[in-house]
This record gives structure tokens, sequence and C-alpha cells, in this order.
């Protein structure tokens, strides 16, 4: 059985979602599972270990692109492993690669470094941007929105509201409440 594994980071990529679900049923998949999270938050990635879960020996899980899959190499060798566990295949479309062959193991685990290689590359990109930004006065960072709101919260605090009271009037986390009657008193 094809099983396919749809995700997208962000609420707002549903495009992307439905493109993703377009193409894993053109390729025979009989069961999707999708998500929208973030490849980063592992524990959220709900979907993707129900798929894990739900394949059997002789399925063959199916992604649309590597790294709609595995943030890491070290991830994607441990998702490997539990397939291989099962007896199941990876396949990757855009890539024509099929783990149920030694050549498309292979060319998974090379083509997995080199997308870890381009993701760490680029964040230093950013990193060195933004410091360079930073230095040239042009990037301030997110703009402070509970300290902005001091005042208010110190007023309500003296007039005896409580925290969970003043956050929700106010439009801010409790522990904003509590940082700045801290700070201000």
């Amino acid at each position: 059985m094809l099983i396919g594994y749809a995700r997208t980071s962000t609420l707002d990529q549903s495009a992307g979602l439905e493109a993703q679900e377009r193409d894993l049923g053109g390729a025979g998949c009989e069961k999707t599972f999708t998500e929208q999270v973030s490849s980063v938050d592992v524990k959220a990635r709900t979907q993707l270990e129900a798929a894990l879960g739900y394949v059997r020996e002789g399925d063959t899980l199916v992604v649309t692109k590597l790294d709609r899959l595995a943030r890491s190499v070290s991830h994607l060798l441990e998702i490997l492993k539990t397939l291989e566990e099962k007896g199941a295949a990876l396949r990757i479309l855009d890539m024509g690669i099929d783990t149920s062959t030694p050549t498309g193991k292979l060319m998974l685990t090379v083509l997995g470094g080199v997308a870890e290689f381009e993701r760490a590359i680029m964040l230093e990109r950013q990193r060195e941007g933004i410091a360079k930004a930073k230095a040239a006065g042009k990037y301030k960072g997110r703009k402070p929105t509970a300290m902005a709101q001091s005042a208010e919260v110190i007023a309500l605090h003296r007039d005896g509201v409580g925290a969970t009271e003043i956050a929700k009037r106010v439009g801010i986390g409790r522990a904003s409440v509590y940082r700045i009657i801290k700070v201000t008193g």
C-alpha cells in the first residue's frame, strides 16, 4: 500500500498542502496523512507519527519532497530505520528516489546530507545579514508590546486587579504582567 504524508510549516500555506495532496493522490496513495506544523517542532508532528505507525510490511511511505519529511539527516535516518524495521520503504516523488533499492538508499543519504548542509549555510547567511543590519542600525527586532502597556498594567495592579484579569484586559501574557510589576513596581 502507498501511504502519503504531506506537511506545510504554516497555516497560510494551504495551497502548498493541497498541491502535495494532489501529487500524492496522483502517485497512487490510498491514504494520506497531512499536517500544518513546523518541522522543528517534532513533538507536534502527530500525523507523521501516525503515518509511521500505520505503515505495515510491504508498504511505501510517499512524500513529495524531502524537506516535507525530515528536518536533518539524523532525523531522516531515524525515519528510515523505523520504516526498515517494519519492512517498508520510502519514496520521494520530486527526486525519483525509492529506498526499496540499494541505490535509492544511497542517493537519499547523500542528498539528505546536501540538504542539511544547504540549510546550515542559509541560516549562517541569515545570521550574518541580521548582524550587518543591526550594525547599520536598520534591524531593531520586534517592538516590545507588553512593556509599552506598563502604565495600564501598573494602574490595574494598584487597583487590586489580579494578574490573570490584567492579562485579559490588556491583551498580553500573564508572565508579561508579572515581569512589568517586578520591573516597574
